[in-house]
């Protein structure tokens, strides 16, 4: 019988070691119920429990709490809504802040060493090129260019959808619509994937991409909740062998694209190319050492990110929340027809002419249209979460302690729903709060902080307003759009960027019947 007992007990043992030892690095060291460290509202762990409504659970505990704490393996990770904290950790004392080893460990494999990935000299020299690409007028003007073409694309696709009376995906054709347009201003490359799922190779892979890119998105995510992914890594196993056969995908696509670039460049030196990419080429050469061509896919594959998710998202949530508040739409199709004219007064006009005729100036007095933009982001965030990790020891505005390697985390989708930052109507969708006589007015970064804030703030923010506005008010001119089963709920889908989940189906009544 003691045989048995041992036999039974010691893998039970041995089981359990792992379990207590790893229990043991969660909850020592941690103050737990120390006052001048934030509250602590459960583990890293526990998120799994809410996991697929994770930003609206983070909302309901920043209402009791506007900084809270969950344990983790290794420091803790401080949640925050607090204005000040946030303005601390971004700016006033950025030098003491970092992406941290424990996020880098994360999204590496995806991102590698691109500019949201990494800090010092790498972030430093990204940031210093691209900050000068983006101030050039040459890449305002051709971005606008390819922006009012991919949103022709889109016009001459939905009226299929219209004539034929059928529901579609909103969301994935906004989704290839960014694509395409990021890849032609940041790499060159025309995708052509607007049209259909096609069958032509060129677009086949440029789908096969854009779905592996969403779905590495997600899968890297899960890592921040699921306590054995590093394991599962190693033996490639679930999850974690999707990510990496994704991956592969991802980095055989671009890995071509730069091939190409660089042979198109070499064999004709004197051509001055527009596109991002290119620019990026030419300063390696300075440096081939450190800027090799998988440190060039790091940076490409961190631009789609940036380029590809934040208007496509929020167009999608924009076209939903017009759907849900009709006197918004209503007041957008006048701000529309009084600046940008009518489609009697445009009857003799092509599709063509008529989204030319979308200007910087017609852009620029479109003030109703930006602060409904606006308060989709408020309310949808393309990031929903953001933070930093502490270098040194510090203490935050609100008086709450700081260990060397906690992460401090602001919750963009929570700020946006808190009264004490928005007033008492801040879960309305309102975009009057963004106008004073009229003119839109915004707000500090660190309130609104849809585009980050302090010296990462988001270099691509006045071109992602531009893509917005000329695809939105192309497709508002042309259409009305209809939620195809209004009582169905829609939510959101746990990535890095706030994507709808199971996309956003709609149908189209052409206005020029």
């Amino acid at each position: 019988m003691m045989n048995v007992l041992a036999f039974v007990g010691l893998p039970l043992l041995l089981l359990l070691i792992p379990i207590i030892a790893f229990l043991i690095k969660i909850y020592s060291g941690k103050s737990i119920n120390n006052p001048k460290y934030p509250p602590v509202l459960g583990t890293v762990f526990h998120q799994l429990l809410y996991f697929n409504r994770l930003y609206d659970h983070q909302t309901e505990a920043a209402r009791k709490h506007s900084t809270f704490r969950l344990l983790a393996p290794g420091q803790s990770q401080i949640y925050t809504t607090d204005l000040q904290n946030i303005e601390h950790v971004l700016k006033t004392n950025f030098d003491k802040y970092a992406k941290g080893e424990c996020n880098q460990d994360v999204f590496r494999d995806l991102f590698g060493t691109g500019i949201f990935a990494v800090d010092g000299d790498k972030w430093r020299q990204q940031r210093k090129v691209a900050s000068f690409e983006f101030s050039t007028r040459v890449l305002r003007d051709f971005s606008c260019t390819v922006f009012r073409r991919n949103a022709i694309k889109l016009v001459r696709k939905v009226e299929e959808y219209s004539q034929a009376n059928q529901v579609f995906d909103m969301q994935d054709l906004l989704m290839r619509s960014s694509l395409e347009s990021i890849f032609k201003v940041g790499f060159g490359v025309d995708l052509n994937c607007i049209e259909g799922e096609g069958q032509g190779s060129s677009k086949e892979k440029s789908i096969m991409f854009m779905k592996a890119f969403d779905d590495s998105n997600e899968l890297t995510y899960w890592r921040y909740v699921d306590p054995f992914w590093t394991l599962k890594r190693y033996f490639n196993i679930g999850s974690e062998a999707s990510l990496r056969k994704n991956i592969k995908i991802i980095h055989d696509f671009v890995d071509k694209l730069i091939t190409a670039r660089r042979k198109q460049l070499d064999s004709d030196v004197k051509s001055e190319k527009e596109d991002i990419l290119s620019r990026f080429i030419r300063e390696s050469k300075k440096d081939p050492e450190t800027m090799t061509d998988e440190y060039l896919r790091d940076i490409i594959l961190n631009f789609v990110l940036a380029g590809k998710d934040s208007s496509a998202n929020t167009l999608s949530w924009f076209f939903y929340m017009l759907c849900k508040n009709p006197l918004v739409r209503e007041k957008l199709d006048r701000e529309i027809e009084e600046v940008f004219g009518n489609l009697k007064e445009k009857a003799s006009s092509s599709v063509e002419d008529c989204i030319a005729s979308i200007t910087d100036e017609v852009l620029q007095k479109m003030f109703y249209l930006h602060a409904t933009l606006t308060e989709t982001l408020r309310l949808y965030p393309a990031v929903p979460i953001d933070g930093r990790v502490a270098e040194t020891d510090d203490v935050l505005p609100d008086g709450f302690k700081v260990k060397k390697g906690d992460g401090v985390y602001y919750m963009s989708y929570a700020m946006g729903r808190m009264p004490y930052i928005w007033g008492d109507d801040a879960e309305e969708f309102r975009p009057e709060r963004w106008l004073k006589d009229g003119i839109f007015t915004p707000e500090s970064p660190f309130k609104f902080t849809a585009f980050h804030a302090g010296p990462r703030i988001c270099l691509g923010k006045d071109f992602a307003y531009r893509q917005m506005k000329i695809v939105s008010i192309a497709l508002l001119h042309f259409f009305r759009f209809k939620l195809s089963d209004d009582s169905k709920k829609v939510t959101y889908k746990i990535m890095f960027t706030l994507h709808i989940s199971g996309g956003l189906h709609l149908t189209a009544v052409s206005r020029r019947n």
